[in-house]
């Protein structure tokens, strides 16, 4: 079905809103708009008649959705169908009748398929491990028996009654450290303690042991004390609730209960460890993704990082920073995303529309957010294009590069007031946008956040927002690849497309671009550099000794600066576009030194000279009647041991060097010198 056009419904929903059907039209040529009054009614037979044509269907309503696909189902209809919400987004607004462009482009970007999202399987068998403190953690597993495998573990409990039955062991422990994940967590239990079975009033526990390891798939931990893991809201198969709080309780019961058999959850990040740029020679480069991920899902692994797929949550944030592209989000991946961005600017600005304002939001905060604003207020201004993603924190650099280069005047991300996930990675993606943004005459603050729960809050910042200057010729370029190489991609064409083109642009620490500044005085072209640098930006050559270095490969991981031997190099973030393309850049060169035997180059001649000057005259083995040694230092390394060979030469004839001196030594001269035996 790849490149047809799709065929499109619009529905004025019993005629709440205005429906600019011309508008439209030029915004998606040949795509045959079919416009309707009530088509999930009264003309649902229009949508039958459309199913028993060949192509893609997009249908710009998304409240009966469900109701659409039931019937695409029921006649065999095989092509994509795709929906856009045209009614909270735009149509039930103030300025509905201006909303024509936007009703174009957020047509146009739901015509785009999708790629599928691999998926990660979790197994449950229902082995559940209650934590807690008192009796609330064994009422609680009384009431999961039934359903699941439990086993209380009590933390410095108090006095606990024993109970009548043995229905599940109850034991005495505190968990000092956790990991893992739904059907794959593994405890370690200090203070570890089984009960006496003789326990009368109250339960006496036997001797302790520490270190004591238990695995389980399902982890209740009504303790009330630290959680177990980070970001513990986000980890399958931990739940976790206030002891005192018995609603929460119960609704813990609940969840506990459903946590049997097999789940699938989206793998969320695709990571390439060839591209990881984390670590060489056991020297610490890149921790970008380390420092931000919530959930501990990241961990070093030699010279790359892990992630682990069942305890990532989603966020996004490791793609978005990630400067070698070795991790990049694939709910959607980048590219299919900016695809999206890119036919709904084009068909925005094709048919008439000004200033864009790209709103990023997700699904569970930012569409109720929206649609609460449609019902009850004024809904969103017509030059308020909103894009759903799955997470507002996975939008790295490359997406706000392309919108703005493609023509849109501002960027605003939607978060809640009290974020689910850490925002520290996008307030840089944040940062970085901007520090590019303002020196090439787009204007000041276009990319920002709006932190709120209320329609009004996000009514209000939106009005606030002031448009930048749009490119004079938007970008329309196609975002192909994926990672680094879609990043730079996407920053030419933002520079190609700037108000006010500048070649440098000083960014802020820790950018993904930069050079580095080398101290050619104190540089041996030892070319440990070389050898660590993860992205190709420094090289050599194999003919001479030669250090080169190509500015649009590096990505500031540091890696060299750990390396170098000298402390010779130093890391500048910036972008300068136009050493981007350009050949490599020679940071320095020396002539080779050539083997006084063989003639063959072997070393740089400041490094031969250097040694021998420090030798030559002043060590054992090269002076004296050992001068003429020296001459080996000047041979390679095939040379050099060949005339070792030959002259018997003997590292161990060195002079006897004097005996150490001890106490004893000094204290038996002193009794010799007195006149006493010193075995006496």
């Amino acid at each position: 079905m790849a490149g047809e056009k799709p065929r499109v419904f619009a529905c004025s929903c019993e005629d709440t809103m205005p429906l600019d059907a011309e508008t439209i039209r030029r915004g998606l040529p040949d795509s045959g708009l079919r416009t309707c009054r009530q088509l999930c009614r009264s003309q649902l037979d229009l949508f039958r008649a459309a199913l028993a044509e060949a192509g893609p269907l997009v249908v710009g309503c998304t409240q009966e959705a469900p109701l659409f696909e039931e019937v695409a189902g029921e006649s065999g209809f095989a092509a994509p169908l795709t929906f856009a919400n045209l009614r909270e987004t735009g149509g039930w607004s103030a300025e509905a009748r201006a909303a024509g462009p936007k009703m174009a482009a957020l047509l146009a970007a739901a015509a785009l398929d999708m790629p599928d999202t691999p998926m990660v399987s979790l197994k449950s068998e229902g082995v559940a491990l209650v934590y807690g403190r008192d009796a609330t953690a064994i009422d609680l597993a009384h009431r999961l028996a039934d359903v699941l495998d439990v086993t209380v573990l009590l933390t410095r409990p108090g006095e606990i009654v024993p109970p009548r039955r043995t229905d599940f062991p109850v034991l005495k422990g505190t968990i000092k450290t956790a990991k893992g994940h739904l059907g794959a967590f593994e405890l370690t239990v200090d203070g570890f303690a089984q009960p006496a079975p003789s326990s009368r009033a109250g339960l006496a526990f036997g001797p302790e042991r520490n270190g004591t390891v238990s695995r389980c798939d399902i982890v209740i931990d009504v303790s009330g004390g630290v959680p177990l893991f980070p970001a513990h809201d986000l980890r399958p198969g931990y739940l976790r609730a206030d002891p005192g709080d018995r609603a929460a309780v119960e609704r813990l019961a609940f969840e506990a209960s459903q946590l049997v058999g097999e789940f699938d959850k989206p793998r969320y990040v695709a990571f390439d460890a060839a591209l990881c740029a984390h670590s060489r020679s056991r020297k610490t480069g890149c921790t970008r993704c380390l420092d931000l991920c919530p959930t501990g899902a990241i961990t070093p692994a030699g010279d790359h990082v892990a992630i682990d797929p069942a305890v990532c949550a989603g966020c996004g944030a490791c793609a978005a920073v990630c400067p070698t592209g070795a991790a990049t989000y694939a709910l959607p991946p980048a590219g299919s995303l900016l695809a999206r961005l890119r036919a709904m600017l084009v068909a925005y600005a094709e048919t008439g529309g000004r200033t864009p304002v790209l709103l990023l939001h997700d699904a569970d905060h930012g569409e109720p957010l929206i649609d609460a604003l449609a019902r009850f207020g004024d809904g969103l201004p017509a030059n308020v294009l909103p894009v759903a993603v799955n997470e507002v924190t996975q939008v790295g650099l490359d997406v706000v590069a392309a919108a703005m280069a493609c023509g849109a005047a501002a960027v605003r991300f939607l978060t809640r007031a009290r974020p689910k996930h850490d925002l520290t990675g996008l307030y840089r993606t944040i940062d970085y946008a901007n520090a590019v943004l303002r020196p090439l005459g787009f204007g000041e603050g276009l990319a920002a956040t709006i932190e709120t729960d209320d329609p009004d809050g996000l009514a209000a910042a939106l009005a606030a927002v002031k448009p930048g200057t749009p490119p004079t010729e938007p970008a329309r370029f196609l975002p192909l690849g994926s990672g680094r190489e879609l990043l730079s991609l996407t920053m030419r064409e933002l520079h190609r497309a700037a108000p006010t083109p500048v070649d440098v642009v000083p960014m802020p620490e820790r950018a993904p671009f930069g050079t580095v500044h080398v101290d050619t005085e104190g540089c041996t072209l030892c070319l440990a550099c070389v050898s660590a640098c993860p992205t190709g930006a420094l090289s050599d050559d194999p003919d001479r000794p030669t250090l080169r270095f190509s500015e649009d490969r590096c990505v500031q991981c540091g890696l060299c600066q750990a390396t170098c031997p000298e402390k010779v190099i130093s890391l500048e973030p910036r972008i300068d576009f136009g050493a981007w393309g350009a050949p490599p850049k020679v940071v320095k060169e020396e002539e080779p030194f050539h083997c006084i035997s063989c003639g063959k180059p072997f070393g740089t001649r400041s490094t031969i000279e250097r040694i021998v000057a420090r030798l030559e005259g002043k060590h054992w083995m090269f002076a004296g009647e050992n001068a003429r040694r020296i001459a080996v230092v000047k041979m390679c390394d095939d040379c050099r041991v060949e005339a070792v060979v030959n002259e018997g030469f003997d590292p161990h004839g060195a002079t006897e060097r004097p005996k150490p001196r001890m106490s004893e030594d000094y204290l038996r001269e002193r009794d010799a010198a007195n006149g006493k035996d010193p075995l006496a």
